[in-house]
């Protein structure tokens, strides 16, 4: 992998895995497209350790404020705050998909992880999204997350194992259909996948340090970089979006997307 092509998986990650239209899914499809060849475990983990690094920089404030609540309510034996009630929150509904991802990962990505799979999957993503339009006039006003929301949403973020799943739009999505406003459901999913990703890539470690000998680390470098600063510009792109807008926009690019797709595989 040459270091124009990590750029551009980097920049893909960042910016796929906050857009509610599936990183794994791009991460498949683009190599796929331009002839490119697997990246490999190494690369995969780095370029989503960027966009950890970019979710932690944009909450930071947050994030902070949540661990320090959290920690609290452990030593005092009791949930007395928003911040303690959404940290535990985010716990519980990151555990369906630690749950599922460590039990089944390998088989999602080896089941779904060809090309028609994938745009398959992105038809779905942008039904969901589609569907979360419907149903939000419902929508009344600001509220915080419930516990049946963290589990619901807990689910939708584990079905989004399979590339072309969107993570971002099947919770986003669910919290909407709980009820939610789009920008405190996209939020609760930004926050969400601090752990998910942190799990997964504490999980990775010892796969990738095998991967580590003789490895050209520019390209790795690159893609590191890239998927921080796309993944964090796509979080303050989406947060503003959502304020005003639908998400239909991002159901229409998975629908293009997956025709071009299967169209190219028909050919």
């Amino acid at each position: 992998m040459n270091p124009f092509q990590s750029i551009v998986l980097g920049i893909v990650q960042g910016a796929a895995e906050f857009l509610p239209v599936s990183s794994s899914g791009h991460l498949v499809l683009v190599p796929w497209a331009f002839g490119w060849a697997d990246p490999g475990l190494l690369f995969d983990t780095l370029v989503h350790w960027g966009t950890l690094l970019a979710v932690v920089v944009y909450f930071r404030g947050g994030l902070w404020a949540l661990l320090q609540a959290w920690v609290r309510s452990v030593l005092q034996r009791k949930v007395d705050s928003p911040e303690a009630r959404t940290a535990w929150l985010i716990l519980i509904a990151t555990i369906p998909g630690a749950v599922i991802g460590y039990l089944f990962e390998g088989y999602f990505e080896s089941l779904f992880a060809s090309p028609g799979s994938v745009a398959l999957l992105l038809i779905a993503t942008g039904a969901v999204l589609v569907a979360s339009d419907m149903v939000y006039r419902r929508v009344r006003r600001h509220r915080y997350p419930g516990l049946g929301d963290a589990v619901i949403i807990g689910f939708a973020q584990a079905a989004a194992i399979a590339p072309g799943l969107s993570r971002s739009g099947l919770t986003i999505a669910a919290g909407v259909f709980r009820g939610l406003s789009r920008e405190d459901a996209a939020r609760f999913s930004f926050l969400l996948s601090v752990p998910i990703i942190l799990g997964a890539g504490l999980a990775q470690i010892g796969k990738t340090l095998g991967a580590a000998g003789g490895t050209a680390w520019l390209p790795l470098v690159l893609g590191f970089v890239s998927a921080a600063v796309s993944g964090y510009l796509a979080i303050r792109f989406l947060l503003k979006f959502v304020q005003r807008h639908r998400l239909w926009p991002f159901a229409v690019y998975c629908w293009c997307v997956a025709a071009a797709v299967l169209i190219a595989g028909a050919l």
